[in-house]
């Protein structure tokens, strides 16, 4: 019988110890860390992202006095000093001759990412919303981690909490325009 001895030098066995240590924490320092629901939103960040969201649409409707945006937060991830919002917006324009009727909107999953600025302030760096048709599923599978696009999935045509939140701030838009007529 043939017996093997294997000789193992100390020192190439912990040069290949420390080279498998630094392998494996630069692995996980690339993991994206996922913060489910909005509790570290802030509402200089919340108002940030309707005020952007306002913006992109308000050129295009010239028709509508006042413009709302809400919007449900499944969960942020930071990366670099970026912040990446995943969410479901809903989007409306009003006048006040139709009340809480919507003339105008949306209401899209969309993926927002804030940088925070030198002064403390934060700014939207982009903005993306799925692609329609036969791209609309495969954009959301680029957008959203897969923890969030089960809710976006749920959630399709379910908006009747974002609903209820714009109407509240229609209402009080209405009651301040009252009071100043």
């Amino acid at each position: 019988m043939i017996q093997i001895k294997a000789v193992v030098n100390p020192i190439n066995f912990i040069l290949f110890l420390l080279v498998v240590a630094v392998i494996l924490i630069g692995c996980a320092g690339n993991e994206t860390q996922l913060i489910d629901g909005d509790q570290h939103i802030t509402l200089e960040m919340d108002e940030v992202i309707s005020n952007y969201i306002i913006q992109v649409y308000s050129s295009s409707n010239n028709d509508i006095e006042k413009q709302f945006e809400v919007h449900r937060i499944y969960g942020t991830s930071e990366v670099d000093g970026v912040l990446s919002v995943y969410m479901w917006s809903y989007y409306g324009g009003f006048n006040k001759s139709t009340g809480v009727e919507n003339q105008i909107g949306h209401s899209l999953p969309a993926v927002i990412r804030l940088k925070k600025e030198e002064e403390g302030s934060y700014s939207v760096i982009e903005y993306i919303e799925p692609q329609d048709g036969n791209l609309y599923l495969s954009s959301l599978q680029k957008m959203f981690p897969n923890k969030y696009l089960k809710l976006v999935k749920q959630d399709s045509g379910n908006i009747e909490d974002l609903k209820q939140k714009m109407d509240k701030k229609v209402e009080q838009w209405l009651e301040e325009k009252d009071h100043i007529s």
